[in-house]
């Protein structure tokens, strides 16, 4: 597919409902990969302040396409990390650090 061409995504098909599911069964949820560095970024900020998190490691799944899709229909943006606090996307690995670094992170997980 060319630049700019975009799938139909279904968002009430199963993988959907997966990626919906995901997303509400824990406080803290990454969609990853095990091998980027803005993942690990972001998974280092919730180990260093002790939150644990369910990380979704995307390069280990056969549907990651479909669910970086669907995660592009609900954020806007199919890159990961993706980061999640109580259901609610905060963005990725850089946004993490910047609201751990500006003391918002902790407030948002209160």
């Amino acid at each position: 597919m060319g630049l700019g061409a975009s799938r139909a995504v279904n968002m009430s098909g199963t993988q959907a409902q997966l990626v919906k599911e995901l997303i509400s069964g824990d406080n803290v949820v990454i969609f990853s990969k095990t091998y980027c560095p803005y993942c690990t970024m972001a998974k280092e900020v919730f180990n260093k302040i002790n939150v644990t998190y369910s990380a979704i490691e995307l390069d280990k799944r056969d549907d990651a396409d479909a669910i970086q899709d669907i995660l592009g229909e609900i954020t806007g943006a199919r890159t990961v990390p993706r980061v999640f606090v109580k259901g609610q996307c905060i963005g990725g690995g850089t946004d993490v650090k910047k609201m751990y670094e500006a003391g918002k992170l902790e407030v948002l997980l209160q």
